[in-house]
Order: structure tokens, then C-alpha cells, then sequence
């Protein structure tokens, strides 16, 4: 497992997710005309690497740097982000990365849920709220990151937090589909 350090911006790898206390971030890949896209790969960041032997943190895009900034922030030193920890040239690695998110997601201490689409200061829980609408409930990754993790920290555009999965489960299960019960560990 590769994670990045949320302090230099560089990789380090890990043989078990259990031995090393991490946060991951679930989001949807920008789209065109986005500060973000393209998404940072693997390679973006081996040639910032490359091209810088220090921190490479003011090099990353602003989604990876604020990830860095909110996980630092609760006192995580590494993070795993899909668009840029996984080799995707590599059909093994991203064979095996795709077998393994499950497990990741579950071992993580947090996943950030990042809402791109969602302003802060709305009441989730308003009928016609951004976070009902938000693209990121749309995406068929969405279902295990949301019910892996332990913890799902919602945030909106502007990186402030919205709320935790276990206080806002009702307005996700509303969403989702999903049981209450599932998405709070309370039941298999």
C-alpha cells in the first residue's frame, strides 16, 4: 500500500494497512474546467519528485494539498488518495489496488468524503439540500466508502466539514438506500 505523507508529499510504501494509522479521501474526479483536472496521477507526482528533492507538497493540486491540510490537521501523517497513490500503468498494481480499496477504506481511521458540489453553511437535512444532490452519491464507488470505514467525515467545497456518517445517517440512508444499521457497523 502507498500512501502519501501529508507533511513532505512523498510516497512511502506500507506491507500491511494495519501498521500504520491513515486517512483516506473519497471524491469524484473532476471534470473539465475544474481547478483539478486533471487529477494528479502516480507519474504527476514521481516527476514532482523528481524535479524536487524537499517537500513536494506546494507542487500538489489544491484537492491533495487540502486533503493534507485537513488530515494533518486531526493528526493523521499519511493519506491515501486513489487518483494519485496507484500506479495505473501498472495492470497489477491496479488489479491488486482495486481488489484491496475495500480492505483500505476499512483500516483507514477516517475517509474524507469530499462534496465538491455542496457549499458550506446548508442544512444537509433540507429536502432540496446540495449534499441530497451531490454527484458524489451517484458513483458506484460511493456504496463502499461509505459502508467500510468506520468513520465518514463529509466535507464541502471549501474543505469545512459538514458532519460525521453517524450524525448525519439518516439523511444518508434517506439517500442511499442504505441501512442505518450498516452504514453505523451496528449490524453486518
Amino acid at each position: 500500500m502507498r500512501l502519501l505523507n501529508t507533511h513532505s508529499g512523498r510516497f512511502q510504501s506500507f506491507n500491511n494497512p494495519t501498521e500504520v494509522s491513515y486517512a483516506t479521501l473519497s471524491h469524484v474526479w473532476a471534470k473539465e474546467g475544474h481547478q483539478d483536472f486533471p487529477e494528479q496521477t502516480y507519474e504527476d507526482i514521481l516527476n514532482i519528485h523528481a524535479s524536487s528533492p524537499l517537500s513536494t507538497l506546494c507542487y500538489l493540486s489544491p484537492k491533495i494539498q487540502h486533503t493534507c491540510e485537513v488530515a494533518r490537521r486531526h493528526g493523521f501523517q499519511y493519506v491515501w488518495i486513489d487518483t494519485c497513490c496507484i500506479n495505473k500503468t501498472s495492470s497489477a498494481e491496479l488489479s491488486e489496488s482495486i481488489n484491496s480499496m475495500y480492505t483500505w477504506y476499512s483500516h483507514s481511521k477516517v475517509c474524507y468524503a469530499y462534496l465538491a458540489d455542496v457549499s458550506s453553511g446548508e442544512d444537509p437535512r433540507a429536502e432540496m439540500s446540495h449534499f441530497r444532490r451531490s454527484r458524489w452519491f451517484t458513483r458506484g464507488w460511493t456504496l463502499q466508502e461509505l459502508i467500510a470505514p468506520f468513520l465518514v467525515t463529509f466535507l464541502c467545497k471549501d474543505w469545512k466539514e459538514i458532519g460525521p456518517k453517524y450524525i448525519l445517517v439518516d439523511v444518508v440512508e434517506d439517500i442511499t438506500g442504505i441501512p442505518g444499521d450498516a452504514l453505523l457497523h451496528s449490524k453486518s
